[in-house]
C-alpha cells in the first residue's frame, strides 16, 4: 500500500522534474546529445567501462590514458577496439597528454592521492572543459548526522603529503584530491562523490556476497536488523550520471547515493534471496537438480553486540552494512537529493541484484570459490550455531 508519505515524495519528485533545465531532461531522457570529446583518466576497471560503454552509445568521442596494464572488458565481452588508448602512468609518465590536444571534458576515475590529481589537472588545464573527478561519500567527517548533505565538512589529515591509502587515510585523501582539482581549474570542476558502487562487474564482492550468498541457500546469517539502513549506487546509474554531468556542464559537487534511508538491509535481502531462488529454478531447468532444497534459503537476524562478540566485522563479514549507532548513526541516511535534482536516476534493486548474480555465476568457478568480501561457510555456520545456542539458553 502506498503510504502519504511516498505519495508526497512521488508528488515532489515529479514536480522537481519540471523544474529542470531541459538540457538535463533532455539527457536523462536519452535524446541525443551534441557529441563531445571526453579524455577518461583509467578506464579498465569497474566503473570506467560502464561509463565508456555510455558515452559511445550516446555518440561522444572517447580517449582512454592508462598504462594498458588491466583489460577494460573483462565483463562486457565487447573489445574497446574502436576507443583511442594512450599508455602511460599519472604518477611518472604523462607524455601522451602534453602537447596543444584538447577535450572537452575529463574524467578522472583514479584519484587516489592530491599529488596525482595536481599533476594531471594543471597539465591538463588550459586544454579542457570540464574536470570531473570521482571522489568517495567517505570524505565526511562526521556520519553521525541523519540526512547531511553536501556542504557538510570533509575529513582533514595531519600530514597532507602521505601517501598511504588505508582506512584511516583515505576519505582525506580524497577530499584533498577534490581540492587538487578545483584548485588547477577553478570553476571548472565537478565532484562527484559516491556511496557504494555495486553492479555486475564489482571486483571487491562487497555488495556481490549477498546475492551470491542467497543462491547458495540455506540459512543465511543478516546483520542487525531488518530496518537497519543501507546506501549502494548502481554502477551503471552512476555511469549515466557523470555522463549527463558532463553533457549539461554542470560544475557542483554531488553525492552520489540511494535516497536516505530508502534502502534497508532487509529490503536488500529479500531481493537477494527472490534472485537465488530465480537463478536456482533456471538451473534446475537447464540440469535436473538433485537437492532442490538447496535453492531454498532462510534468513536468519542477529544483533549487533553478538556479532561483536563473534568478532564478525561489519562491512567486510557483513558487506553493505554497518551498525547505525553512534559516530556510524546516520550510516545509509546520507542526502543525495542534489545530484536527483541533477538527474540521477535510479534503476531498482531487484535489477541490479539479478543483474549482478547473473554476472556473478558467469565467472569462472575457482574466481567464485574466493570470494573478496563476506564470511567464509564455515564461519558462518559456527556463528548460527553459537546464536541459537543462546537463544535456547
Amino acid at each position: 500500500m502506498t503510504s502519504r508519505r511516498d505519495f508526497l515524495l512521488a508528488g515532489s519528485a515529479a514536480a522537481a522534474w519540471m523544474t529542470l533545465p531541459g538540457s538535463v531532461r533532455a539527457a536523462v531522457e536519452g535524446e541525443a546529445a551534441r557529441p563531445l570529446d571526453i579524455l577518461v583518466m583509467g578506464g579498465t576497471g569497474f566503473l570506467g567501462p560502464h561509463f565508456v560503454e555510455a558515452a559511445r552509445d550516446r555518440g561522444h568521442r572517447l580517449t582512454l590514458f592508462n598504462r594498458g596494464k588491466s583489460n577494460p572488458t573483462r565483463f562486457s565481452g565487447e573489445a574497446f577496439k574502436d576507443i583511442e588508448q594512450l599508455h602511460g602512468d599519472r604518477k611518472s609518465d604523462l607524455a601522451a597528454l602534453e602537447g596543444t590536444r584538447r577535450w572537452d571534458a575529463v574524467l578522472d576515475t583514479s584519484a587516489y592521492l592530491p599529488a596525482d590529481v595536481t599533476r594531471s589537472a594543471e597539465l591538463l588545464a588550459p586544454r579542457v572543459g570540464q574536470y570531473l573527478i570521482v571522489s568517495s561519500i567517505s570524505v565526511y567527517a562526521d556520519n553521525a548526522t541523519p540526512d547531511a548533505d553536501e556542504t557538510a565538512a570533509v575529513a582533514t589529515i595531519p600530514d597532507p603529503t602521505v601517501t598511504e591509502i588505508t582506512g584511516e587515510t583515505y576519505g582525506a585523501l580524497k577530499a584533498l584530491c577534490e581540492q587538487a582539482a578545483e584548485k588547477a581549474m577553478p570553476g571548472r570542476t565537478t565532484v562527484v562523490r559516491p556511496g557504494l558502487i555495486v553492479g555486475p562487474g564489482d571486483t571487491t564482492d562487497r555488495f556481490t556476497y549477498w546475492p551470491a550468498r542467497a543462491a547458495r541457500g540455506g540459512e543465511i546469517l543478516a546483520p542487525g536488523a531488518p530496518d537497519n539502513p543501507t546506501q549502494v549506487i548502481d554502477v551503471r546509474d552512476l555511469a549515466e550520471f557523470m555522463l549527463r554531468l558532463i553533457e549539461t556542464r554542470n560544475f557542483d559537487v554531488f553525492n552520489a547515493d540511494a535516497p536516505a534511508g530508502k534502502l534497508t538491509m532487509g529490503a536488500l535481502l529479500d531481493a537477494c534471496q527472490k534472485a537465488g531462488t530465480e537463478a536456482n529454478q533456471v538451473q534446475c531447468v537447464r540440469a535436473p537438480c538433485d537437492q532442490p532444497a538447496a535453492a531454498s534459503s532462510t534468513v536468519t537476524w542477529v544483533p549487533a553486540d553478538f556479532l561483536e562478540q563473534q568478532k564478525v566485522s561489519a562491512w567486510q563479514d557483513m558487506p553493505a552494512w554497518i551498525p547505525p549507532t553512534g559516530e556510524y548513526a546516520a550510516f545509509g541516511l546520507r542526502s543525495s537529493a542534489r545530484a536527483q535534482a541533477a538527474g540521477l536516476t535510479y534503476r531498482s534493486l531487484d535489477t541490479t541484484v539479478h543483474d549482478t548474480l547473473q554476472w556473478w555465476l558467469a565467472l569462472p568457478e575457482e574466481r567464485r570459490a574466493k570470494p573478496k568480501a563476506g564470511i567464509d561457510a564455515e564461519r558462518e555456520a559456527e556463528v548460527l550455531r553459537a546464536w541459537h545456542a543462546r537463544k535456547t539458553a
